[in-house]
């Protein structure tokens, strides 16, 4: 590992600043089942996924299993989950400790305001309500957000709408 150690549990290094965040808005968000990976701890976990990683398992809860139906079809899926160990108030980070500092939203840190993490994996197999999948980043027992096709691989199967031939700015502010 180059430079300093990882940052530890809710650690501050230098230059970075926490805020104290807003009173909670719920979103409604629902988790639909747990990802099972062989990291139990953040200084362990990869900072990205590898499609060549381990094999990791998805387990989808009942009433979602249905929600599987066709996956097998997508060689690559977007795991969206919920990063449940993070913290959530820093708005500038540090992540190389080296004095040098970077807004949240520059970032792909695990440490945000909404910890949402994101990973695209490739689909080894699926058993009943459980996807084997490679490319994964986040610890054992993460809440299952959402599953859904890789965008750069889907081809909408519902008919074309006006939008979908836009080109150009959206918001044309020009008299």
């Amino acid at each position: 590992m180059r430079g300093k150690a990882m940052v530890r549990e809710n650690e501050i290094r230098d230059g970075e600043v926490a805020v104290k965040a807003p009173m909670a808005r719920d979103a409604g968000l629902q988790f639909v089942g747990r990802i099972s990976t062989p990291w139990t701890h953040r200084r362990l976990c990869p900072r990205q996924g590898r499609q060549d990683g381990p094999i990791c398992r998805i387990e989808v809860d009942e009433p979602w299993v249905a929600a599987l139906e066709g996956i097998e079809r997508h060689q690559r899926l977007e795991i969206l989950y919920w990063l449940d160990h993070s913290r959530r108030d820093l708005v500038l980070q540090s992540p190389a400790d080296d004095g040098k500092v970077r807004g949240t939203f520059a970032l792909r840190s695990p440490v945000r305001p909404n910890p949402i993490g994101t990973s695209i994996v490739v689909l080894v197999a699926r058993e009943g309500a459980a996807l084997l999948v490679r490319g994964l980043d986040c610890l054992d027992g993460t809440p299952l957000l959402d599953i859904k096709p890789d965008r750069s691989d889907f081809v909408p199967i519902a008919p074309p709408q006006p939008g979908d031939f836009e080109v150009g700015t959206a918001n044309n502010t020009d008299p």
